[in-house]
């Protein structure tokens, strides 16, 4: 196991160096060094004319420095960024993550591109959705803590003992008064900083932005075949909702995974039997890159998804009324091999090269 122990300080637009090393005492592996490269930390995560005066753009900065930070787990074994990964569009690409003692969360860690379309708003702090496959949190801000203190992802079970934890590591002073005008480290202030940097996480780059919203260029013929399969013939819109500029999604639906369910989803939240079964229905933003799909992560591929809706929905006891025939049994698509090429070709267009590149979205500390 890694930790980081920082040794020197060194200026914040430049780097920091700390070092790494194994906690083994029989190891004679030379120690390695860890530098914080924050050279790009003037990068531009909001438009300004959005917050016009603010240091939204800074608070971001440090956001990111948290989220890659591995000291917010119990044992410094994981970070947020050990569940969601830059190169696949900010999920993991395994059913079920490893927590920081590498036992395996229970649902699969979904993606957190566009997870709010913050640029609709005018306070990243204000924003509210429901969040998390069963929609049990209602703010950003309160969202991205719930990982720190659960029992199997990062283990800290006293939230309010983090603040002294991270204020011995050097480099917070001078980013938390970057970001908030004094070096003090809070809860608040974390999950701020936090909360902040997720919502600068939004995908506009992808072909399908480029050809539907922006119209700077045209799809291909079979992109546009899979669009009009998507929006017409199998109205897959009508719950993936494209073409509104956020990708705000907040419907639950059951789509027949399992004639039972032994995972309830949001009727753990609602205690409503109606909801037994159903889970938040994803935006679709980069979905060709965050296999494996659905809550358990039982789909490797996207095939396996448009597959299951083909013909192996099941007749469950909360299928959700889109997904059934006017003889109100379970439907079958039957979508040939044609349109599934189809409408994986338009299901690629969603996928977002550029921040799955992007430097300001990148991992700061740097091995030497």
């Amino acid at each position: 196991m890694k930790k980081l122990i920082l040794l020197v300080s060194i200026s914040l637009l430049s780097g920091i160096s700390i070092t790494s090393c194994k906690k083994d005492k029989s190891s004679t592996e030379p120690q390695k060094e860890v530098y914080l490269d924050l050279s790009d930390s003037n990068a531009v995560y909001f438009p300004q004319y959005v917050y016009n005066g603010s240091k939204v753009n800074k608070t971001a900065v440090l956001g990111r420095v948290l989220f890659y930070d591995r000291h917010l787990s119990i044992n410094n074994a994981v970070a947020c960024a050990s569940c969601h990964k830059q190169a696949y569009a900010f999920a993991d690409n395994v059913a079920f993550s490893n927590g920081f003692e590498n036992r395996k969360t229970g649902r699969n860690s979904s993606h957190i591109t566009n997870i709010i379309g913050v640029r609709s708003f005018s306070s990243v702090t204000n924003i509210s959705a429901l969040l998390f496959w069963d929609g049990r949190q209602t703010s950003l801000v309160d969202m991205v803590t719930k990982p720190i203190g659960n029992h199997v992802e990062m283990g800290v079970a006293d939230i309010n003992s983090l603040p002294e934890k991270l204020s011995k590591l050097p480099y917070y002073q001078e980013l938390f008064k970057s970001a908030y005008g004094s070096g003090d480290v809070t809860v608040e202030r974390i999950a701020n900083a936090l909360g902040t940097f997720l919502a600068a996480i939004n995908s506009d780059s992808t072909r399908f932005d480029k050809a539907k919203v922006y119209r700077t260029m045209q799809y291909s013929a079979l992109e546009e075949e899979g669009w009009m399969l998507f929006n017409v013939k199998y109205n897959c819109a009508s719950c993936h909702h494209l073409g509104t500029g956020t990708y705000f999604q907040n419907g639950f639906e059951d789509i027949g995974l399992d004639d039972s369910c032994s995972d309830i989803g949001r009727a753990a939240i609602s205690l409503l039997a109606s909801d037994n079964g159903k889970f938040k229905t994803p935006n679709l933003k980069n979905v060709a890159v965050t296999a494996p799909y659905m809550h358990d992560g039982r789909f490797k591929t996207l095939k396996d998804v448009l597959n299951h809706y083909s013909n192996g929905i099941k007749d469950s006891k909360n299928l959700s009324i889109k997904l059934k025939g006017t003889d109100n049994k379970p439907m079958k698509m039957k979508i040939s091999e044609e349109e599934t090429d189809a409408l994986i070709a338009f299901l690629n267009s969603l996928t977002d090269y550029n921040l799955m590149t992007d430097a300001k979205f990148s991992d700061p500390f740097k091995l030497k």
